[in-house]
């Protein structure tokens, strides 16, 4: 499945917030929702590499997974 990652969730990568949170992080997380999400939804729960948590929006469109915001904790 592609993952497909907004330009407003990169941008949050770069918040202190999310900081340790990467890329591979997010399409590993959302790889790894099974099912098919046909409105925003919030997923939480997620532990990147560097052992921060994260909460992920995603929503499934016909290109692919669409993560549309990162909430780091």
């Amino acid at each position: 499945m592609k993952v497909l990652i907004t330009a407003h969730a990169r941008k949050r990568l770069q918040d202190f917030r999310q900081e340790q949170i990467n890329e591979h992080d997010i399409q590993v997380a959302a790889r790894s929702i099974p099912g098919h999400i046909p409105t925003a939804t919030r997923f939480r729960g997620f532990i990147a590499a560097s052992g921060r948590p994260f909460d992920l929006v995603v929503k499934d469109v016909l290109a692919g997974r669409l993560v549309i915001t990162i909430i780091g904790k």
